[in-house]
């Protein structure tokens, strides 16, 4: 052991340190507020980041397919619900934003798979398939649980977790992939080298927790939301 490995052994430390801060952040703000364990954390991870090699290799990924089929299911949820009082507005509302949106974005995703897109391209669609695939989840697998105890949140959120990791197996195989750098360049700072895709690991993990920060500290909606988490009976 000598300085230089000290350092880059440090480094390395930092990078995935704020990786598991930010994991370690969505699980705080998940539980917080709905008392959901959200072990499927993990999946989502990885399905963004499968998600954004698959698009980078010019492949189809299977979580498009996913998203429209959760987007269906929460729409047929949707209409049982309200089953005795069918709106037309509430109807129309379900179906654009359970069917329609993840439609296009699977069309989209269909058309820019076949391009080869740039990198940007394919985070901003990797970001948008795995969103809609937690909020239709939300809405199937959680929501009508919500009043439940947290034992009960827990065990749906174990099965939850095993079904996305079976369908991961499926959608990406058990080989892994490897996607483009977010950023290509790198610098030196004595004997430690910094690449592209450290400093952009440093300046999310720094950006989200500012904006967190602001968001729960200044905003209405954030000030609701921790409200909600110190005592859910009490906001309501």
């Amino acid at each position: 052991m000598n300085t230089t490995i000290m350092l880059f052994l440090v480094q390395d430390g930092i990078t995935n340190g704020a990786i598991y801060a930010l994991l370690g952040l969505a699980l705080v703000l998940v539980f917080a507020v709905t008392r959901v364990i959200l072990i499927p954390q993990g999946e989502f991870v990885t399905y963004g980041a499968l998600t954004y090699a698959s698009l980078a290799a010019g492949q189809m990924p299977g979580t498009a397919k996913l998203a429209l089929a959760l987007g269906i299911g929460a729409f047929v949820f949707d209409l049982f619900v309200a089953r005795k009082a069918l709106h037309g507005r509430v109807i129309v509302r379900s179906l654009v934003t359970n069917v329609v949106l993840p439609a296009i974005v699977l069309a989209l995703t269909i058309y820019f798979a076949a391009q080869k897109p740039p990198v940007a391209v394919c985070i901003a669609l990797s970001l948008v398939i795995v969103a809609m695939i937690g909020l239709y989840l939300y809405r199937i697998a959680f929501q009508p649980l919500a009043h439940t105890s947290v034992l009960v949140l827990l065990i749906a959120s174990v099965g939850v977790h095993l079904a996305l990791q079976g369908l991961g197996l499926l959608f990406f195989g058990a080989e892994g992939q490897r996607g483009p750098a977010v950023l290509s360049g790198a610098f030196t700072a004595g004997a430690l080298r910094f690449t592209g895709q450290s400093i952009t690991v440093y300046a999310i993990t720094v950006a989200f927790i500012v904006g967190l920060w602001l968001f729960f500290g200044l905003t209405l909606y954030g000030k609701a939301l921790r409200a909600t988490a110190v005592n859910r009976l009490g906001a309501r």
